[in-house]
């Protein structure tokens, strides 16, 4: 697997850009300067994220979300990938 996390990636399963292996290692999103930790989705490429509103829900039972421009940095917040030697 790679170091570098993808261009986009979302945390809704019914997303084409879902990927449950990636989310599971953990990335970690930096929004101008500012880790966010309720990022639902992302693009660096476009220079955008998607972040949760409060607790409210959509009639989906998805997070309300809104969308924010600018400089977009992603990182795995595992260093380890899987297939990794567990240092003992």
């Amino acid at each position: 697997m790679s170091d570098t996390p993808p261009d986009r990636l979302s945390a809704d399963p019914t997303s084409p850009f879902h990927d449950a292996a990636l989310l599971e290692r953990g990335v970690g999103i930096r929004f101008k300067g500012v880790e966010k930790t309720n990022v639902e989705e992302y693009c660096i490429s476009e220079g955008w994220v998607r972040v949760a509103v409060g607790t409210s829900l959509n009639r989906r039972g998805q997070p309300m979300t809104m969308k924010l421009q600018g400089p977009v940095e992603a990182w795995f917040r595992d260093d380890a990938g899987p297939g990794a030697q567990n240092p003992e």
